[in-house]
């Protein structure tokens, strides 16, 4: 059975950026309907950022979607970076006008915004796939998904494409319309989330000769712990035994391991990379999240980015709807690319800062007077501390 349905703006995915789109468009009463082809509970548990900036926290609270974020959230004014075999504790607050990071995880992002939406009433399709983007470069842009058996046709004056980097609304372009750079790390990410309370109250990054590790949190009793790792490896080679060993060699200092064992709930592993769709705006169609950019996560920017895409997408459909005005949406593609590349050359940086190259011992000296620099020039310190901070607000 073919169903067809009417809205206004048609969102595909609800992640961070789906979801936060759609209850924008609900306050300013614009007709909107979310389609995600996985199921509530999944969306509510994929464990992804954790690292929210200033701004983008506040922008949060300003629309009635950081109660829960504001109460829980945890507040750090500073990072410490430790290399060298030393503790070195980055001021971002003093460094930043006072600003300050909030450490609080993608997937509560998620719950609080799919309960404001469920209480609106506004209509959000769980598991349903969708199979096409039609008429993209017409006036009535069409979406077709899969629900329970019934095959939906569903026509909006716009799309958002909000369902990343494997989702279809980057796929469902013609390839001559849309350019995709890309740059691969020789190594990844393998994280863990551990039923231990945190070492200490604020993030670290650390750099040893074995590689990178990141000690994290996402409350006061559990922790969020990261190794840097060759592309390539599997998780059968890393049993809980040595992923402990190594995560209290690399973040050893003078002062000795901080790290606090316990059960390992999650364990992934998840390979870097830079990934920049361009233009952001095909026709009626507008991509915002992964779907048009993915970062290296050393730089804690994804989830800051694509809400930050989702701020100037709502305001330039804002604008059109209630004054027919289109000059936001004709420049939103321009803008928010010149954001994503500040955020890929700050992710960068970091990435390349504090991955040592084992094999590649000039790289490696490299990286240690980068890092050095940050802790003797203040002016590199500002910087990076208010990159850190509030870069998708500057």
């Amino acid at each position: 059975m073919v169903i067809s349905r009417t809205t206004q703006v048609v969102i595909v995915g609800a992640g961070p950026a789906g979801l936060l789109l759609g209850h924008l468009l609900t306050q300013d009463n614009i007709d909107n309907i979310i389609v995600e082809r996985r199921s509530r509970e999944h969306v509510e548990s994929r464990v992804r950022a954790g690292v929210i900036e200033y701004g983008v926290a506040q922008f949060l609270r300003d629309v009635g979607a950081g109660e829960r974020l504001a109460r829980e959230g945890l507040v750090h004014h500073g990072v410490q970076m430790w290399f060298d075999g030393r503790r070195h504790r980055l001021p971002l607050s003093d460094l930043a006008d006072g600003k300050s990071i909030i450490v609080y995880g993608q997937q509560e992002v998620v719950k609080d915004l799919i309960a404001l939406r469920l209480a609106s009433g506004a209509p959000i399709e769980f598991s349903a796939e969708v199979t096409e983007l039609d008429g993209l470069a017409s006036d009535t842009p069409s979406v077709v998904y899969e629900s329970q058996g019934d095959v939906v046709r569903l026509e909006g004056d716009y799309v958002a494409g909000c369902d990343g980097s494997l989702g279809i609304s980057n796929r469902a372009v013609d390839p001559s319309a849309l350019g995709r750079m890309e740059r691969t790390y020789p190594f990844a990410w393998l994280g863990i989330i551990a039923q231990a309370p945190p070492a200490i109250d604020e993030l670290i990054y650390a750099r040893h000769a074995r590689g990178f590790a990141l000690y994290s949190m996402r409350s006061h009793s559990i922790s969020r712990l990261y190794l840097g790792i060759d592309a390539g490896e599997t998780l059968t080679e890393w049993p809980d035994s040595r992923i402990w060993e190594e995560l209290h060699t690399r973040l050893a200092t003078e002062d000795g391991s901080p790290v606090q064992e316990g059960p390992i709930l999650e364990r992934s592993i998840a390979g870097l990379r830079n990934v920049v769709v361009a233009p952001m705006r095909v026709g009626r169609l507008f991509l915002a999240g992964d779907a048009a950019h993915i970062v290296p996560p050393t730089g804690a920017k994804g989830m800051n980015a694509a809400l930050s895409d989702v701020r100037d997408l709502h305001r330039a459909l804002h604008a059109w709807y209630r004054d027919r005005d289109a000059r936001l949406l004709d420049g939103y593609s321009e803008l928010a690319l010149e954001r994503t590349w500040r955020a890929e050359e700050f992710s960068t940086s970091m990435t390349q800062m504090l991955h040592p190259y084992s094999d590649l011992p000039f790289e490696s000296e490299i990286q240690l007077t980068r890092l050095r620099q940050v802790f003797s020039n203040e002016t590199i310190a500002t910087v990076l501390a208010r990159n850190y901070v509030d870069l998708n607000s500057l």
